[in-house]
This record gives structure tokens, sequence and C-alpha cells, in this order.
């Protein structure tokens, strides 16, 4: 089901959302998100628009990755109800408004894009739910206060993910839950991760080239960070 923008809502946002639907997705009817219908066509939009190239808009996709988390913590609320929760990368923030639908303390949902917040915003207000956002590189800290991480999609670079990797390392070894959602992305750490469960995910937006993909979510290995279970 889709909807365009409200103009009114639109004219408070930049060129690019107001190009986009809100939608609800198959696998998780709970969360509606303002999105492109074609990822790759509307990136071919935008880039039309400001007559350069631009980084891929990340945000106008609900990311399988993102998907798999959101159910996850939808079917299993005692993940993070009552609890502090960081959205890492969160894009659309489609994680973090789960989180929050399931009774989270606080959602921080963290995005260096500003497309990226602003979508975050827009999203928040037509799921009900607050979310902070935030615009900081984080990957250099342990995340703050936060109890929770939780991260979609987030191997795909590799820069990034050895990045990523050191972050959520730093987060589990103070004790905080890391959850990843992800469909086996080129640089996602195996040996460090341990599936908690899979999914097949529908896709909408045409990034895939396929109708489903097997998506897991993976926590870090106990036995290696000496951890206790989530």
């Amino acid at each position: 089901m889709e909807r365009e923008v409200d103009d009114g809502v639109a004219a408070r946002y930049d060129v690019g959302l107001d190009q986009v639907c809100l939608t609800e997705l198959p696998f998780v009817p709970e969360v509606r998100l303002y999105l492109a219908r074609d990822a790759i066509i509307f990136w071919a939009r935008l880039e039309a628009e400001a007559g350069r190239a631009l980084p891929p808009p990340y945000w106008a996709s609900a990311w399988v990755g993102g998907q798999a988390l959101a159910r996850y913590v939808l079917d299993h609320p005692e993940t993070v109800c009552g609890l502090r929760v960081l959205d890492l990368a969160a894009g659309c923030g489609q994680a973090g408004i789960a989180a929050a639908l399931a009774g989270a303390a606080s959602i921080e949902a963290n995005d260096t894009d500003p497309y990226a917040r602003r979508a975050i915003t827009l999203n928040a207000r037509a799921n009900g739910v607050v979310v902070a956002v935030s615009e900081s590189d984080l990957l250099d800290g342990a995340g703050g206060d936060a109890e929770v991480v939780l991260a979609g999609d987030v191997f795909y670079i590799k820069d990034m993910a050895e990045r990523v990797q050191r972050f959520m390392e730093r987060v589990a070894s103070r004790g905080a839950r890391v959850l990843v959602g992800d469909p086996g992305r080129a640089f996602l750490p195996h040996d460090w991760l341990q599936p908690l469960t899979t999914y097949q995910v529908p896709t909408t937006d045409g990034v895939e080239n396929t109708e489903t993909k097997q998506t897991h979510v993976l926590r870090p290995r106990t036995k290696r960070m000496g951890l206790p279970h989530a």
C-alpha cells in the first residue's frame, strides 16, 4: 500500500523527499516508511535534478538487513523493551522505529547522510514514535550509553566494515547487546558473528535483483567474546 507524501509535509523537506511514497512492507507491516518505488530510477532522477553525481540514496530503500532486524525486535520485544537503543547507519530508520514500537526506552538513529536524517524524522512521525536523530560519526567510540546497538546492512564496503566491527567489539566488550541484520554482504565477519535466526525477506525496490533475499539476524559469538547470551 502506498501514499504520496502530503504536500504540506514534503514542503518542509529538501528535494528528494517529495518523490517518495508511504509504503507498507509485506515483511514488516507494522512499520510504514516513505520509500522510492524503484531506488535505481530514483537515484538517477535525483542526479539529473542536481546536475551532478550524488551518493546512493540508501535512505530511500528498506534494506533487507534492516527489515530482518525490525521483524526480529517486533517478534522479540524483550531484546529492546525498556532499554536505550542505537540504530547505527540507520538509513530510513526502520530498525529503530521497530524498536520504539517494541517498547524501547529511547531510540537514537544515527546516519551521516542529511537526507537520511530527514527521512528518519518523517518516518518516525508516520509511525507515531519518537526517535532522536544524530549525524556524528560514532565509529571511533563505543556507542555511548546505548544498551542495544542495531545495525542493518553495514558490511558492504571493506573500510567501513572494518570500522564497524571494531566499533561493535567495543560495544559488546562493555556488555551492551549487538544485533546485526545482513543477507551475506561481501565483508560480513562470519568468524565474529553467529546467526540467531534467518528470514526470507521480500524485496520491493529493485536493489537486490531478486524477489526474496535470505537474510540473517546475527550477534557476536559468545565463545570468542565471552559475553552472556542475548
